[in-house]
């Protein structure tokens, strides 16, 4: 071999040890419970979930923005957003989301749902100043008021917000967020809690106003149903909406009940949804984060050992990005989703 050939050798042999040595290793939890064969065609045999962010107090709203390869997501009791990617980790985004303090508030104060709107803007659903807000992504100032009451009467504490291809948003409302969960509540305004929808001009409607409390929002592929959990202890159930041409929803339909399922953890209820190409649906609830056929069929559940309140689509679209109460996961997956949805 030539002098030059081995140097390359070399030369190359160490790159790839370096390589090897700056990759990030992630410690793994949790485990993968199979209900159905069915499942292998999301996940694959021995997938494993990674913590990639860990020692936050209550994360939610995970969100990938696939133009900046990031997650972000909420830490609802210290008012932080974070940005994690796999060059760099963790840092925060933005600080002091959720709330002004301009009026009484409960320990969740932060930004919750998070949602971008097509035109280069993030979508926040923020508990303390009871509204959803609209913030160019490339700026840490100029976050305006989207929406914060519904004729005159301010909305309970915004949870989750979903973007249409209209340009419309829905959003859900329940009472979490307020100072107590009793009834009469002082700061309470609206006498009910539901799904609102904002339409392009600025309109907001009140789409539903029969569930005590709804919280994850995800459309199907085709966008033509509206999944809506409920995380109501007495009524855990996923409810399907037909979206009508105008953007109205129509009945009701019980997609999947959690009632018959066995909790493992105290406040696990129906939380954070979202979809995959073919149909599936994910719904963190109990047990962990479910996997849902697009016919209903409990196929597996992916539980990290703690509470999961809701997942987002990453990277390639491979990625499943789980918030589990004190950390964030990631897990790979067979199924495609679409990232930023």
């Amino acid at each position: 071999m030539r002098f030059s050939s081995i140097v390359a050798s070399l030369a190359l042999g160490v790159a790839a040890v370096s390589a090897q040595a700056q990759a990030p290793q992630y410690l793994t939890t949790g485990r993968v419970v199979r209900q159905s064969p069915a499942l292998d065609q999301v996940l694959a045999p021995g997938a494993a979930l990674e913590i990639i962010s860990s020692g936050h107090t209550h994360v939610e709203g995970p969100l990938w923005v696939p133009d900046s390869s990031m997650l972000l997501f909420s830490d609802t009791k210290t008012q932080t957003i974070y940005r994690w990617q796999a060059q760099g980790g963790r840092s925060k985004f933005l600080e002091h989301t959720g709330y002004t303090g301009r009026l009484p508030y409960s320990d969740e104060p932060s930004s919750n749902g998070l949602t971008l709107d097509g035109r280069g803007n993030l979508l926040l659903a923020e508990h303390g100043d009871r509204r959803i807000a609209s913030l160019p992504l490339g700026q840490k100032s100029g976050k305006r008021t989207l929406t914060d009451n519904y004729q005159g009467k301010r909305y309970n504490s915004p949870n989750d917000v979903v973007a249409a291809p209209d340009g419309a948003i829905y959003f859900t409302d329940p009472p979490f967020g307020l100072l107590s969960k009793k009834s009469p509540e002082p700061t309470r305004e609206l006498a009910f809690t539901g799904v609102f929808r904002r339409a392009p001009d600025g309109q907001v409607t009140a789409e539903i106003t029969d569930v005590a409390r709804a919280n994850g929002l995800a459309f199907s592929p085709d966008g033509r149903t509206l999944y809506v959990s409920n995380a109501d202890s007495l009524r855990p159930v996923i409810l399907a909406y037909e979206v009508g041409k105008n953007g109205k929803l129509g009945k009701s339909r019980t997609f999947f009940d959690m009632a018959s399922l066995p909790k493992t953890r105290f406040k696990e209820v129906p939380d954070g949804l979202k979809v995959d190409q073919a149909g599936n649906v994910y719904a963190a609830g109990v047990g962990g984060l479910l996997i849902l056929s697009s016919q209903g069929q409990h196929l597996g559940t992916i539980d990290p050992g703690e509470v999961v309140a809701n997942c987002a689509w990453g990277d390639d679209g491979h990625s499943l990005y789980l918030m589990a109460t004190t950390f964030v996961c990631r897990i790979k997956t067979l199924a495609q989703g679409v990232p930023g949805r």
